[in-house]
């Protein structure tokens, strides 16, 4: 049985790599990992070094399984290959993002539906639970009664994490990649402002295109106490940057995951989370620096940056041992391979 991915945003470089560093393009880049000798689906067919280009209407149905990122889009691969030819097209959705994405009551629907009729692997136990939810609700019984979902935390590799720099003046990460409504950023600009008034810091911001040009990311920029600028362009100049990365506030109302927190939390920044489900969803019972409101953030985030090393001895207590091994056996990114590859041989029947 061979792989296809399915990802409407992919690019690749010059070099013939997946190009980018958002979420979806990691994920890609990922997959590729898992499944070695899997191809990406998109026009026009091309292949440069291991990475293999085929448009949709040159995959072999009968010998393929499509994992598919745009979900939405299942049936429309489905009508397709089953319209050019393709008896039984194999089709995996891949969840990868807040099921709470889409708000409008169609594309819900929708969403239902295409976890309902294909096999779904999600990226967190949360996420799972999230879109099972959604079937039951929205999808009649009879369908919905055969749906195959499963997923697992997405999870980090440990050998990505740099040894710890100390730097002159704390550094307050803001930790997403997008300034949309979801993830508050002006609670976030809000509470680092008062927390400057108090005790120096730097609040860096690293964004995706789409988020330097929002109101929000100007705003922030106009502060001479912080530095916005687009995505690094390596994965270890990223991890470098968290090495000297003292703290970051977590402001999102919704996560599917978290996985730049957790990321952020490996590499030794002290997190300061909002009191919620998702929050507590991937951190360990007793974790001390949730907050209810922008008061508590303020203060928590300046005890954050003014006794950092006092914060994890906190963090190393409340999960029972070094905070990093705790991380490390509750966020693997090896049991998220392993899941997902035995998932898709267990759906589809044969051996990859």
């Amino acid at each position: 049985m061979k792989i296809a991915v399915h990802y409407e945003n992919l690019t690749i470089d010059e070099d013939g790599s997946v190009g980018g560093h958002e979420a979806g393009d990691t994920l890609v880049r990922r997959l590729l990992r898992v499944f070695p000798g899997a191809v990406l689906i998109g026009d026009p067919s091309r292949s440069q070094g291991e990475t293999h280009v085929v448009p949709i209407d040159q995959i072999d149905g009968a010998t393929t399984v499509v994992i598919n990122m745009d979900v939405l889009n299942s049936m429309q691969i489905y009508s397709w290959m089953k319209a050019h030819g393709c008896a039984k097209p194999r089709i995996m959705n891949f969840v990868w993002w807040e099921a709470a994405r889409y708000p409008d009551p169609v594309q819900v629907a929708e969403l239902a539906l295409s976890c309902a009729v294909f096999p779904t692997f999600t990226n967190s136990h949360r996420t799972t639970r999230s879109i099972e939810e959604l079937v039951k609700r929205w999808v009649v019984r009879p369908i919905a009664e055969r749906a195959a979902i499963s997923g697992v935390n997405l999870g980090i590799r440990m050998e990505h994490v740099q040894e710890r720099v100390a730097t002159p003046v704390p550094v307050v990460l803001y930790p997403a990649i997008y300034m949309d409504a979801r993830k508050q950023p002006n609670l976030f600009i809000d509470v680092v402002s008062k927390v400057v008034k108090r005790t120096p810091i730097l609040v860096e911001a690293r964004l995706a295109a789409s988020g330097i040009i929002t109101d929000p990311a100007m705003r922030l920029s106009r502060e001479r106490w912080a530095k916005v600028g687009p995505l690094l362009p390596s994965r270890s100049q990223y991890w470098a940057s968290l090495a000297r990365t003292t703290a970051f506030l977590a402001t999102a109302q919704e996560e599917s995951y978290g996985l730049e927190y957790v990321e952020a939390l490996v590499a030794g920044a002290v997190g300061v989370f909002p009191d919620k489900e998702w929050a507590h969803a991937i951190l360990p019972e007793g974790y001390p620096f949730f907050y209810t409101s922008a008061r508590e953030a303020e203060d928590l985030l300046v005890t954050a940056v003014t006794d950092p090393d006092g914060c994890r001895r906190a963090i190393d207590e409340a999960a029972g041992e070094p905070f990093a091994q705790w991380l490390d056996a509750h966020h693997s990114d090896d049991q998220f391979e392993a899941e997902i590859a035995r998932h898709v041989q267990k759906w589809f029947g044969t051996a990859l």
